[in-house]
C-alpha cells in the first residue's frame, strides 16, 4: 500500500462549497500513478503500464472534502487476475474516510486483452487473489 497527499484547492470546489464529485477520480489518478512509481512499475513496466486502461471504476462518498484539506490517498492492489487487476483508493482527511474508489485495471493491446507480465503481477502485490 502507498499512500499520497493532496491538498483540496479553490478550482476543485463546486457551488455547494464542497469538491465537486468527479474531481475524486482525478484524485485516484493522482495517486494511482504515484503507486505505480512506488512499486517499479512505471520505471520497470514502463510499455507494459501504457497498456492497461481503467473499465470499471466506483466511487463511494462518505463525506464531502472541502478547500484547503490535507487529503491522505492510500492506495491498495486488493485483486490480481489473468489481465486485470483491481485498485481501491481510499482518500480520507485526518483519519476519516471521505470516498473510496475501487477501480479495475485490464491490459489491453489492439482492443484485445493480454496477460500482465509476472514482473508486473509480483510488483502488484505477493499474495493477491487471482480471478
Amino acid at each position: 500500500m502507498t499512500t499520497t497527499e493532496i491538498r483540496v484547492r479553490w478550482s476543485e470546489m463546486d457551488a455547494q462549497g464542497v469538491v465537486f464529485n468527479a474531481n475524486y477520480l482525478m484524485y485516484a489518478d493522482v495517486a494511482v500513478t504515484e503507486f505505480m512509481r512506488a512499486t517499479g512499475i512505471m520505471a520497470h513496466c514502463r510499455d507494459e503500464f501504457g497498456q492497461t486502461f481503467v473499465v470499471d471504476a466506483h466511487l463511494s462518498f462518505k463525506a464531502s472534502a472541502r478547500f484547503d484539506d490535507l487529503l491522505s490517498l492510500a492506495v491498495r492492489c486488493e485483486r490480481i487476475g489473468r489481465s486485470s487487476y483491481g485498485l481501491v483508493v481510499e482518500m480520507s482527511r485526518e483519519g476519516a474516510v471521505l470516498c473510496v474508489a475501487d477501480m479495475t485495471y485490464v491490459r489491453a493491446v489492439d482492443g484485445k486483452a493480454e496477460p500482465l507480465s509476472e514482473d508486473y503481477r509480483r510488483r502488484l502485490g505477493d499474495g493477491v487473489g487471482a480471478d
